[in-house]
């Protein structure tokens, strides 16, 4: 269901987008890609100069290789649109310090520290916190939720979520093998 209609007129400024796309390759390893873009709808003025209506203050990449157990074995920052060319445009070669982390062991919480303020760019960093969940989804396209899972080991998207609490409803309805609420 969409936000409710404003009740109020309003004048957008600023649009913020990021996408995610998982890719499987010939290798048998993953690579899940991520591009933030920020432009706004007025001329906008900078230290570094007037960045024109619709022109992208920021247009950041970045491409995480992983294998089967979400382990990073390969990354690539790159930045065609930075607000402060010569600075932002700089830290890139920093985000290859993920490589050997796991995506779902701890990964926000470590990355959090390792680029935290002048250590890292903020807008590639926040790129980096959704990667987790674009993996798991990319990975959830190649297996079935529910289907030729071994019933001895409790489906990893059990517990990661509200509606998967192992207490919820949910659980007792589609995995009732796995679930602790009230009988």
């Amino acid at each position: 269901m969409p936000l409710p209609s404003p009740t109020v007129t309003r004048q957008r400024l600023h649009t913020r987008r990021i996408m995610l796309e998982g890719w499987k390759r010939s290798d048998g390893l993953w690579d899940i890609e991520g591009r933030l873009t920020d432009s706004k709808d007025h001329d906008y003025p900078l230290a570094s100069g007037v960045r024109p209506k619709g022109e992208p203050v920021h247009d950041m990449w970045l491409r995480v290789t992983i294998d089967h157990e979400f382990n990073i074995v390969d990354a690539q920052a790159s930045s065609d649109a930075v607000p402060y060319p010569g600075g932002c445009d700089t830290i890139a070669p920093a985000y290859r310090a993920i490589v050997g982390l796991n995506l779902v062991r701890g990964f926000r919480r470590t990355v959090a520290g390792m680029f935290d303020t002048v250590s890292g760019c903020s807008h590639i960093t926040e790129l980096l916190a959704s990667l987790p969940t674009a993996a798991i989804q990319t990975f959830a396209s190649e297996v079935s939720d529910t289907e030729g899972l071994d019933p001895d080991v409790k489906p990893f998207q059990l517990d990661r979520c509200h509606a998967l609490d192992t207490a919820s409803d949910i659980v007792r309805r589609y995995y009732p093998r796995w679930y602790r609420g009230q009988s």
